[in-house]
């Protein structure tokens, strides 16, 4: 009896699933609040994985970032993971939600489709990977990109104009709390501002500020240890003398959004007696009098001694050290090694060295010095 067997055919291979993830980005600049990226992160994640056809490969999301750099972390890592073979297809709400810089918005879409990954804008209705996807997105790209050059041109617009009436756009600085129009003094820190000038003034540099208040548990505005940055920054700004200087800084563009210092190229604005003040005007000049002083401090003179003073003691150089005064500058030479107490060799005054002419090396002992071969003493 002839057995026949039946050969099914093979069933055909399910399509391979589309490893799906979204982009989205809130920007501060137009007042946004968080609460809105989260309803952002929900939507595509319900909406993602309510698709049988898609896997599920994540939300990626920026907060308070501008869409006009591609300086944006999880930006970045979207980017990082496409090109890594994790994600087939990425959808984002708009183009300006993804960049309204023209120029890197198509260096991204065409990297991303010579790998085959397509990107998806909601609004525009456009998808990277059509044949007039690229013509579409030059196209609404340039459009976004003006609107971003002309939303920046109303904000600065608005901004300059208050300049002009004396209007500062932020007080957020530490000695001071902004609340309801009213500018109030924290006592607590403008007496820590105040012991910063007269420590500065009795001449102590801003590192060594720094450290005494470090020492006594004192932070900076952001709760964080001063620095010899932070000290000199209090120490180089006017508001503390009640008065405002407007529009020190400005933005170099809508592109790079990059402070610059205002060197003359945009009308700076000063407002007297704008708020309560913590020093004086006398004692904030003095500072920058000072600070004048003390940027003027490397001499010819004092190169030419550098390296060049052995100590006696424990064989390691001098170096110099200025004392800032009120009316001007006393300079000293001591030994490396006296740091932590471990040479109590002598400090030697600027003026005795200046009395003689040196060639080579200089030893020193106590009161003497071995200058050229020749022993010099010199009173303490």
């Amino acid at each position: 009896m002839t057995r026949i067997i039946k050969i099914e055919p093979p069933l055909p291979a399910l399509p391979k699933r589309k490893r799906v993830a979204a982009y989205a980005r809130v920007s501060e600049e137009k007042g946004r609040l968080l609460n809105s990226l989260s309803a952002q992160i929900s939507h595509y994640s319900a909406f993602i994985q309510n698709n049988a056809e898609w896997e599920y490969a994540g939300v990626y999301a920026d907060s308070g970032e501008t869409g006009t750099t591609a300086d944006r972390a999880e930006f970045k890592r979207l980017i990082a993971d496409c090109l890594g073979g994790k994600i087939d297809i990425v959808l984002t709400k708009s183009i300006s939600r993804f960049a309204r810089n023209t120029v890197d918005l198509l260096e991204t879409v065409r990297q991303l489709k010579e790998i085959g990954v397509e990107i998806r804008f909601e609004k525009e209705g456009v998808n990277s990977l059509s044949g007039d996807g690229e013509f579409m997105l030059t196209l609404l790209s340039g459009v976004a990109q003006e609107e971003s050059h002309t939303l920046s041109e109303n904000t600065k617009w608005g901004i300059r104009r208050g300049f002009k009436q004396g209007k500062t756009n932020s007080f957020c600085i530490y000695g001071y709390k902004y609340k309801d129009g009213v500018c109030e003094i924290i006592e607590e820190q403008a007496a820590v501002i105040r012991r910063m000038y007269a420590e500065y003034i009795g001449g102590r540099s801003p590192r060594e500020i720094a450290r005494g208040l470090d020492a006594d548990g004192i932070k900076s505005y952001t709760g964080i240890k001063f620095n010899s940055n932070s000290v000199r920054h209090i120490l180089e700004n006017e508001r503390y003398t009640g008065d405002l200087l407007l529009q020190k800084t400005y933005v170099e563009n809508h592109i790079t959004h990059r402070d610059m210092v205002n060197k003359g190229e945009l009308p700076m604005y000063r407002v007297e007696n704008a708020h309560p003040a913590i020093i004086s005007n006398e004692t904030f000049q003095t500072a920058r009098e000072m600070q004048k002083q003390r940027l003027a401090i490397k001499t010819p003179y004092a190169s030419a001694l550098t390296s060049k003073i052995k100590c006696g003691k424990c064989g390691k150089t001098y170096h110099r050290q200025s004392e800032f005064r009120v009316g001007g500058t006393f300079h000293t030479w001591k030994c490396w090694g006296r740091k932590n107490s471990k040479c109590d060799n002598a400090i030697i005054p600027e003026y005795v060295l200046k009395e003689h002419e040196i060639a080579a090396v200089i030893i020193a002992y106590e009161n003497i010095l071995i200058v050229d071969g020749v022993e010099i003493k010199w009173h303490r």
